[in-house]
């Protein structure tokens, strides 16, 4: 199968999973050893490490997931996503680098429809045949100023 249709599946079911679940499922679309981050733009163009949302593994998204059904407190709200098609940087060998511009808009309880984040996912894809799991995704947002209500994974 070809890298671009890969990842372009790979990239629909996982917003299908945040927006429409189920949720525990999420972790499933990276390596065991991965590296997922939530920051912004200016911070990636500095290239400042920290991020917003931080994991180096997939037992962290797992324990991200749990948490947020279990542990945190916070308004009730479902996510929207609008992918673009995802633009391959790089390849070599079975690993694959892209950018796939994003926004996400955001229902909060039976209330409106909001622009809640857009960006680019920037991502290293280990692909094997048909499948692509994510190895890095570093979420760039585009302003500077971030919703506190960020609980789901973009």
């Amino acid at each position: 199968m070809d890298n671009q249709v890969a990842i372009a599946r790979a990239q629909a079911h996982y917003a299908r999973c945040i927006d429409d679940g189920p949720l525990e499922d999420w972790p499933m679309f990276f390596t065991e050893n991965c590296h997922y981050r939530v920051t912004t733009a200016d911070n990636y163009a500095r290239g400042l490490p920290a991020g917003l949302i931080w994991a180096d593994t997939r037992g962290m998204l797992k324990d991200r997931v749990s948490a947020l059904k279990e542990a945190n407190i916070y308004e009730p709200h479902v996510y929207r996503h609008m992918l673009g098609q995802p633009a391959i940087l790089t390849e070599s060998g079975g690993d694959v680098e892209s950018e796939t511009p994003f926004f996400v808009l955001r229902v909060t309880g039976g209330g409106p429809t909001d622009l809640f984040a857009s960006g680019r996912y920037v991502d290293r894809y280990r692909v094997e045949g048909d499948q692509a799991l994510l190895r890095e995704r570093v979420v760039v947002c585009d302003s500077k100023e971030i919703d506190t209500l960020l609980a789901l994974p973009l």
